[in-house]
């Protein structure tokens, strides 16, 4: 496989700082040399262009950053739509969770897919249920053509660039009221941390694929890295109790990677002012050495 590594050091979607630290944090960990290592070709793209933090105004509480967010978004699209129109497969680096509004949407400009959004959150807010204005509470629902018309539209295409009945949300255990019903409304199927201690990891997946993967070309995956208990990625802006263990975490990647029908992936919200010795950098790595084929016993 050809493997596109695309940087995407973003920190406006959220409020702790540092996030925009994490595509260094995971390269660092010997991300390249070990996708190479399972005898993938590999290109780094380097970062897409971010402005800073301090340049980036508020000027609408209920979408922060909304006007340095979607130009972002757009380059992040650009990106990895030509990724996969060129027959590659676009691995993006976070950064907070709001650059899928730009790498989901990219890779659904030139392929029909299915998603699967590994998060200890659902990221289906709008404008109207925010609690706190954070726009990486928000690309799913955008994606999924709910929301203000800059996030869901970012040029002329129609919403929703995704199939709400394609999508599958794993490991959900912090969800806003108002956000609960977005997520009713639109019909997104949500397997939260209860529902996976009741049926168990295997089950669930199963479940996840089964709704994700009819009728499309491929399967986007997007892994935030609080889908983990804190107690295994530490370095992460928002850690919620309860998650996902290890094993876990790398069951869900091995089980996506056996369809053949993973065309591309994001591992964003690693924090590494917040990591310990870059424990979270480097479990982002293995997780993507196992969607992209690393198995311990393949006999």
């Amino acid at each position: 496989m050809q493997i596109d590594i695309i940087g995407v050091p973003m920190d406006l979607g959220q409020n702790r700082r540092g996030v925009d630290m994490g595509p260094s944090a995971i390269r660092y960990s010997n991300l390249r040399e070990k996708l190479e290592g399972l005898g993938h070709t590999v290109e780094d793209k380097g970062n897409i262009e971010v402005p800073i933090h301090e340049i980036c105004t508020i000027t609408e509480p209920k979408l922060k950053h909304i006007d340095c967010i979607v130009p972002v978004s757009r380059r992040v699209a650009g990106a990895v739509a030509t990724s996969v129109q060129g027959g590659r497969f676009p691995l993006a680096l976070g950064g907070d969770h709001s650059l899928a509004l730009g790498s989901v949407r990219g890779a659904a400009k030139q392929k029909r897919i299915g998603v699967i959004w590994l998060d200890a959150h659902a990221d289906f807010n709008t404008h109207e249920t925010t609690p706190s204005g954070n726009i990486h509470g928000m690309p799913l629902a955008a994606l999924c053509g709910l929301g203000d018309p800059r996030l869901t539209a970012l040029w002329d295409e129609t919403p929703p660039v995704v199939d709400p009945s394609r999508v599958a949300i794993l490991g959900a255990r912090d969800l806003d009221p108002d956000e609960k019903n977005n997520l009713r409304q639109a019909g997104v199927l949500v397997l939260s941390m209860e529902q996976i201690d009741r049926i168990g990891m295997l089950a669930a997946l199963e479940q996840c694929l089964a709704r994700v993967s009819r009728d499309v070309d491929g399967i986007y995956l997007s892994m935030d890295l609080d889908v983990l208990d804190p107690r295994f990625a530490p370095g992460v802006g928002t850690p919620v109790p309860g998650g996902l263990t290890y094993r876990e975490a790398h069951l869900a990647c091995e089980f996506i990677a056996e369809t053949g029908k993973l065309i591309g992936m994001d591992l964003v919200e690693v924090n590494p002012i917040l990591d310990e010795r870059n424990q979270t950098a480097k479990l982002a790595v293995e997780f993507a050495c196992s969607a992209l084929g690393l198995r311990v016993w393949t006999g």
